[in-house]
Order: C-alpha cells, then sequence, then structure tokens
C-alpha cells in the first residue's frame, strides 16, 4: 500500500509529467522532485536518515496526493465489492477501515488498498436515499487499471468516482495527535482505522487515523484547493516537518508492510505475501471472492513460498533484484525491497523463500552483483509498530 518511489528510484531522469497541488510548496521548501507513477513527487529535503529518524520521534507530514481517491455507492455496492475483495464489506461498520486486497480471478493480487464506510455525514457530496457509500484509496501507480477493472465488474447501478479535486496528506509520528488536534479539535478520539468528517476552518475534511509507516498517525483527505494552506499550517506547528517519501520507503520497509509493484504484484496470492489478516474469518468460511478456491486452500494447507523479514550482515545494503541462493549457488527466492534502516542500525530486506525457509532465525545466502550477502531470517516488523487502537475523547 501507500506506493511510493524505493531508493532504487530515485536516480534517473525525471521529465515532468504532471504536477501535483503541492508542487510549488514542496519546491519552495528545497525538496528534490523526481518522477513517479506519472506524477512529480518530493523524495527528501534534508536527507532521508534524518527526515526517518525525525518521524520516528515527532511528526512527519508526508503528500501523498497521486493515491488514487475513489467514493463508491449505489444498489447492491456491499456484494459487489465482495465480489471483488476478500474482505467483510457486509460488517464493516460506518467510519470503520479495513485494509484488503483487489484480487485477479487466479488469486494474485492486483492492488493493495484501505477501504471505509462513510457515514451519513462525510465531505465527498451527497447520497439519496440510504444507500451504503464507501471510499476506498488505492495506489497511484495502479489506480487507472483499478478503475479500469471496477468499472468493468461494477453494475451500471452503481457510481465509482474518482476524487480527483482532492489532495491526501499523511501525518506520521508519535506526535502526529498533538500537531493535527491544535488544529482539529476531536481527532485525538479516533481510534486506529477509524475515520471521521472534520472541519477545519470551515473546509471538510475526511481524516482515518492510519498510515504505512507503522506509527500512530492519520491521513487526511482535503479540496485540493486547501492543501497548500493545510500543509502550511500543519508545518507551523513545532512538531511537525515536511518529509519526502524516499523516508516513507524505509519507515515502511521497518515496519514490515509490503509495497505493491515490489513485495505484492499479480503474481502473488495474499497467503504468500504474509497478508492472511486480509481474508476476513466470514468470508475464508463463505469465500466467493476471486482466486477462492487457491487463496483458502493456501491458507489452510501453506504456500509454496513466503515473504519475510531478513537481518543482512555488514554495512552494505541489499536491494530489490538480488537473488536468494542454495548452497550451491541456485536461485531459490528473490529480495524485493531492501536498504539501510535508520532505526534499526543496519541493512534489512524483504524476500520470497521457500517455505521450509521461512522460519526466524534460519540463514540465508543472497547473491547481488556477484556478491554473496549472510542473512538471517526476522520476525517482522522490524521496529514495533505504534498504532493506537482507542482513541481517546478530550
Amino acid at each position: 500500500m501507500a506506493d511510493h518511489p524505493t531508493e532504487d528510484e530515485f536516480e534517473g531522469e525525471a521529465p515532468p509529467v504532471l504536477t501535483l497541488p503541492l508542487d510549488g510548496w514542496h519546491r519552495e521548501r528545497g525538496a528534490r522532485m523526481v518522477e513517479f507513477a506519472g506524477y512529480l513527487m518530493p523524495i527528501q529535503y534534508e536527507g532521508i536518515m534524518a527526515e526517518h529518524l525525525w518521524t520516528r520521534e515527532s511528526a512527519g507530514l508526508f503528500d501523498v496526493s497521486h493515491m488514487g481517491q475513489l467514493r463508491i455507492d449505489g444498489p447492491g455496492v456491499v456484494d459487489a465489492l465482495e465480489s471483488l475483495l476478500p474482505a467483510d464489506v457486509a460488517g464493516l461498520g460506518a467510519g470503520r477501515q479495513r485494509y484488503s486486497l483487489l484480487l485477479a480471478d487466479n488469486g494474485g493480487i492486483l492492488d493493495d488498498l484501505m477501504l471505509a464506510r462513510l457515514p451519513a455525514a462525510h465531505p465527498f457530496g451527497e447520497v439519496e436515499g440510504d444507500v451504503p457509500a464507501f471510499y476506498m484509496v488505492v495506489n497511484g501507480a495502479t489506480k487507472w487499471d483499478d478503475l479500469a477493472h471496477l468499472r468493468e465488474r461494477l453494475d451500471d447501478a452503481i457510481n465509482l468516482n474518482l476524487l480527483d479535486e482532492r489532495a491526501l496528506l499523511a501525518l506520521q509520528g508519535p506526535k502526529a495527535v498533538d500537531a493535527l488536534e491544535r488544529l482539529v479539535p476531536g481527532v485525538t478520539a479516533l481510534g486506529f482505522m477509524t475515520a471521521a468528517a472534520f472541519d477545519w476552518q470551515g473546509v471538510g475534511l475526511w481524516i482515518s487515523r492510519s498510515g504505512y509507516t507503522g506509527e500512530d498517525g492519520f491521513e487526511i483527505s482535503v479540496p485540493a484547493d486547501d492543501a497548500v494552506a493545510l500543509a502550511q499550517a500543519l508545518c507551523v506547528e513545532p512538531e511537525v516537518k515536511p518529509i519526502g517519501l524516499g523516508a516513507r520507503d524505509s519507515l515502511r520497509l521497518e515496519a514490515g508492510l509490503p509495497l505493491y509493484g515490489h513485495d505484492l504484484d499479480e503474481e502473488t496470492t495474499p497467503v504468500a505475501a504474509d497478508l492472511g489478516f486480509a481474508l476476513s474469518k466470514r468470508r475464508r468460511e463463505d469465500g466467493g471472492f476471486p482466486g477462492a478456491e487457491r487463496v483458502l486452500s493456501e491458507y489452510a494447507n501453506g504456500a509454496a513460498t513466503k515473504r519475510v523479514g531478513l537481518i543482512v550482515e555488514g554495512r552494505q545494503p541489499v536491494r530489490e533484484g538480488a537473488t536468494v541462493v542454495d548452497a550451491d549457488g541456485a536461485t531459490i527466492g528473490r529480495v524485493t525491497s531492501g536498504g539501510f534502516a535508520p532505526s534499526v542500525g543496519q541493512p534489512i530486506a524483504m524476500a520470497y523463500v521457500p517455505a521450509e525457509l521461512a522460519a526466524p532465525g534460519t540463514a540465508i545466502t543472497l547473491q547481488q552483483r556477484g556478491k554473496p550477502h549472510a542473512a538471517t531470517v526476522a520476525a517482522m516488523p522490524f521496529v514495533p509498530h505504534r498504532y493506537i487502537r482507542k482513541g481517546v475523547s478530550k
């Protein structure tokens, strides 16, 4: 989820493509901008290491406006979404949010996403009658394919709207709640994976207590015309600095969170990706989602390969594209993410390995540019998550 450039993608040409509402704001603050997912995005300001550690200690503001924000509503929308996702959509209460997966017919992952059921009052327009409505956030690099996939499979009576008039900001870190509460009173009452509508100086916001760094924090949907003013107001707060997407990548890696297009793709199933939690209990019993027979068989019996975390010996990072090899040097797996972990103090990685090698403590040999690297399978997350499960009323 929350796609963003990895360190390997920082280099290279950056031709102007599309700009986001905060483009000029980023440049005024010295951000290094590169093209990603069809947009020019801020990669870093003062450096990935400093930005990473600031977010772990205080609060970082990320621009993730390239991601796709969708509103989906209409008759039969609950059953329609359950035919495409393994989530318990029917059991999702108003103001509740779930991580889920858009699955192909073979059980492969087309995208990962966040889905929230909208309450009666929300900032995404009126709904006529008592019709369920949902807010979905999909990855920026896949949003056009996702829209086509959804439109093709949803009944014409179901409304599917891309909310491209809105920006999306992520405020992450242990002090995010202190800064945001001063601007938007009441957000402290939100718990992890809950969301609600708020008003900021007459501007309608949709705020969820969620994110993709492993830290407590919020994702804020704001009208594009008001995004600069909100970002500026947040960065006036002493806890908040703008942070580039480079640090977002190192933070999510330490949090053990997969990145679509790298750790997840159409050839990967939820079980192999260690995302069995995204298969809700009722859907595991009832099935009825794409690839259910294969996915549920793997859930019961295990997949042939599994995504694992690795602690890499030495100081040299091992990155995506490196291979996992056996004692004879034959390729038996692949590294999908890797880099130096600022909070861990050494290189870490994620890789797909044969299931029999997935237990923590297992010694693994990696191969990068012809050079072997020793690694050990480690439990994830590498840095404990600090989600706030229950908000506190003020």
